[in-house]
């Protein structure tokens, strides 16, 4: 889920004459971040072409898209960074947006404090609106989790329930959080809005099991982690579901 998000966020900062005072050809940004996804290391190349001939933080960006296609989340977030502090010498207000790309690659790095401070700097420019801003509040979120900061998280993740509520991600976290803040009527209203969404995602399902089991309904426990076993066998969230299945036969 983390690669689609950046691509996203990559079109809400591509190149156009109402985004800021610096311009770059739309079309090479184009044909860059499309060879991101065919052909990591190229695009790489391209980038490095790119900034050397002028591209600037537009090719920083093609260039940690290709490193987050490779999953080289580390490598992405620096040349996001790098990306984002160009920009802000320039005052472009995309500035905003590639920090919140480095934030989403730190947290898919494993490195929640490094995303805390890339995604402060995006939310605190005052730039992101609508989509873009919801994502980087349910990043933020995350990374407040980490920290075991659980009342901050849950500020941000309600602020990001209203500006990217079609994100089943956003549901899924909100429920996931309440349950470990021990509020299951918040869990169960917000999974079953995660399910609503995307009741084919394992993730939710083994969370709405989760919360099922904590409210005593075996059936309902039950039907969802079998779901998610049936859903990714071959993943953690799938195995992870099988054990959880487990425990019924245990007390048995």
């Amino acid at each position: 889920m983390i690669l689609p998000l950046l691509l996203a966020a990559a079109q809400a900062a591509a190149p156009g004459p109402a985004a800021g005072p610096v311009d770059a050809p739309g079309d090479r940004f184009a044909r860059c971040v499309a060879l991101t996804q065919s052909d990591p290391a190229a695009a790489r190349a391209e980038a490095g072409r790119w900034r050397i001939s002028g591209g600037r933080y537009f090719a920083r960006q093609c260039a940690g898209l290709a490193f987050a296609a490779e999953k080289n989340w580390p490598s992405a977030a620096g040349e996001f960074e790098e990306a984002a502090r160009e920009a802000q010498l320039d005052r472009d207000t995309r500035a905003a947006n590639y920090f919140a790309q480095a934030g989403n690659a730190w947290l898919a790095a494993g490195q929640p404090a490094k995303a805390r401070v890339a995604l402060d700097s995006a939310l605190t420019a005052g730039s992101l609106t609508g989509l873009p801003l919801g994502e980087a509040q349910l990043d933020h979120a995350r990374a407040l989790v980490a920290a075991g900061e659980l009342d901050a998280a849950r500020s941000d993740l309600d602020l990001a329930l209203t500006t990217a509520g079609d994100d089943p991600l956003a549901w899924l976290l909100s429920a996931t959080l309440a349950r470990r803040m021990s509020n299951l009527p918040r869990a169960k209203s917000d999974i079953a809005q995660a399910l609503k969404r995307s009741a084919d995602d394992a993730s939710v399902q083994l969370e709405a099991g989760n919360i099922a089991a904590l409210s005593g309904d075996e059936a309902a426990a039950r039907e969802a982690w079998g779901t998610a076993a049936r859903l990714a066998p071959t993943t953690d969230v799938g195995r992870n579901a099988v054990t959880a299945l487990k425990q019924f036969d245990a007390v048995k």
